[in-house]
């Protein structure tokens, strides 16, 4: 299956890298038309992408999780498949502190945060000298005005409308992690100090959880994120859609990733 799932893979990467070389040919002749069937074909090509991601999981001898998964003890990943396996975790764009400390709570090995700041550039350093040639980056959301949502990282295999931050994009992201947060917490019996801390901590900003639990259970934090989660999501979705169409149609292939530079009377 793991196979099969990674010729799934390869023939997506493949096609994701023309469908971005014609849209590149489209965009240079002028023809809106095409380019924008073309912009739609890349959009569902890179969730299928990241769909046969999300079910690739390699798994070791006698079932062991692979390196730097939750619970291994395997060898700690390079930095940029750290970050990448917490933002996978977390779904949602995300500030280097949540990232390292969700990476504290169920991963192996150490995040630096030194070396963190400087991760997204190096990304987009290595765009710029050979486009596409990864299977995904570590790169910008962006804001409604399309310039980069500076302090938070994302992946570049996300749809669109998920790298978007919209007005109400931070309190519903911040409840999309605390729910899938919880629900790894859940998978690992409620996970050691860490992830009980970071369980807490998501608890303080969430209302409907009462004081006094001795110990908070995931699913408390599930439930309470998911009712307030509902109240939000119709209308950031739609603030992220509207932006996400216009990013399609006005950013180039790097600024779609790292963002627009800001006006000027706006920097």
């Amino acid at each position: 299956m793991v196979g099969v799932a990674e010729s799934i893979m390869e023939r997506l990467e493949h096609r994701i890298g023309e469908l971005h070389v014609e849209v590149r040919r489209a965009t240079v002749a002028g023809d809106r038309v095409t380019t924008k069937a073309l912009r739609a074909e890349l959009h569902r090509t890179e969730h299928s992408w990241e769909e046969a991601l999300a079910r690739l999981e390699p798994r070791g001898p006698a079932g062991q999780a692979p390196p730097g998964a939750p619970g291994s003890a395997g060898p700690p990943l390079p930095l940029r498949e750290q970050v990448c396996q917490v933002l996978t975790l977390l779904s949602v764009p995300a500030a280097p502190r949540l990232i390292i400390a969700v990476h504290e709570a169920f991963f192996v090995g150490e995040i630096v945060s030194t070396r963190l700041s400087g991760l997204r550039r190096h990304e987009e350093r290595a765009f710029a000298a050979a486009p596409f040639s990864r299977p995904y980056y570590v790169c910008n959301p962006l804001t409604a005005l399309l310039t980069p949502a500076r302090g938070l990282l994302a992946l570049s295999t996300w749809p669109m409308e998920r790298r978007i931050i919209g007005e109400l994009s931070p309190r519903a992201d911040l409840l999309t992690a605390a729910i899938r947060v919880a629900e790894q917490a859940a998978r690992s019996d409620g996970g050691g100090p860490a992830a009980r801390r970071l369980l807490w901590r998501f608890a303080a900003n969430i209302p409907g959880i009462g004081e006094g639990f001795v110990q908070l259970a995931p699913e408390i934090v599930i439930r309470a994120a998911r009712e307030e989660l509902a109240i939000h999501r119709g209308v950031d979705r739609a603030q992220r859609g509207a932006a996400a169409r216009r990013a399609r149609d006005q950013l180039s292939d790097v600024e779609q990733l790292f963002g627009a530079a800001a006006p000027a009377g706006e920097r």
